[in-house]
């Protein structure tokens, strides 16, 4: 049933915040979408960046081309050099949210190197604080680049097993395109998309071109592609309830993504 304001507010002010009729009346509270016509692109850093100009080159080209037709939120991953930073500080015994700073510092650091690139055409990358400036970045010049790292650093909540930061770069992506109730997102890796098993090592692995969160978890296959806790996310999510995967290496890919088609392995929340 839905609350008016004036009850919704004695219940804010009455109940505590965990209050079942409180949570449930603010549920059926209908978001408003800030960035609806806006799409989410992730660029993977192990997967693309970490490849230097063979790959980003050829992508810095897309995304300026694409841009005339979409509105483009760029995120970078961390890729290899988070991965060695992960492997010192978890060998000094250094906390989750350490490793989160750690690891935020390098996806910032690809995203300044992704902004010089196509600063010549307009397009610059922000900082967190940065991310309230989007839209007039987005009205002017139809992109923006950002780190993709969500900003959680010592808040970050810790994995049940290891102090690696659950929540990085796939998922800091993804909350940006559900908070700004944007149109979709798409993951730019170096593979196809998802597949049964990784197909650099096992030759037998077969290609899944769509898929639910339920029947990746079923198959084992729910830490293969995305990080885990991107699942749970699209699961519970308002707005972005698919995500597509698409490989990068390939030109015309995510210029085809944007355009709607199916290029990758789609994930659907149901």
């Amino acid at each position: 049933m839905a609350h008016t304001p004036a009850e919704l507010e004695a219940l804010l002010m009455q109940r505590s915040m965990s209050d079942p009729e409180l949570l449930a009346a603010t549920e059926a509270a209908t978001d408003y979408r800030i960035l609806p016509d806006a799409t989410v692109i992730k660029i993977g850093g192990q997967s693309m960046i970490d490849r230097g100009r063979a790959a980003v080159y050829p992508l810095v080209e897309e995304i300026v081309s694409a841009r005339k037709d979409h509105k483009l939120l760029i995120g970078t991953g961390a890729g290899t050099r988070a991965r060695h930073l992960y492997s010192i500080a978890a060998g000094l015994n250094l906390p989750a949210g350490v490793l989160s700073q750690l690891g935020a510092s390098v996806a910032s650091q690809n995203a300044e190197m992704l902004g010089q690139l196509l600063a010549k055409h307009g397009i610059s990358s922000v900082g967190d604080a940065g991310l309230s400036a989007v839209p007039l970045y987005l009205k002017e010049v139809n992109a923006v680049v950002f780190s993709g790292m969500p900003p959680y650093g010592l808040w970050m909540r810790p994995s049940a097993d290891g102090v690696i930061p659950p929540y990085r770069t796939d998922a800091g992506c993804y909350l940006v395109a559900e908070q700004f109730g944007c149109k979709a997102m798409i993951y730019v890796k170096d593979e196809n998309g998802l597949y049964t098993g990784n197909p650099k090592t096992d030759k037998n692995a077969t290609f899944i071109p769509k898929i639910s969160v339920d029947e990746m978890k079923a198959k084992g296959l729910h830490d293969s592609i995305l990080e885990f806790p991107v699942l749970d996310l699209l699961k519970a999510a308002r707005h972005v309830r698919e995500v597509q995967v698409v490989n990068g290496l390939v030109p015309g890919n995510l210029t085809r993504a944007l355009a709607g088609e199916h290029v990758g392995t789609i994930i659907t929340a149901n």
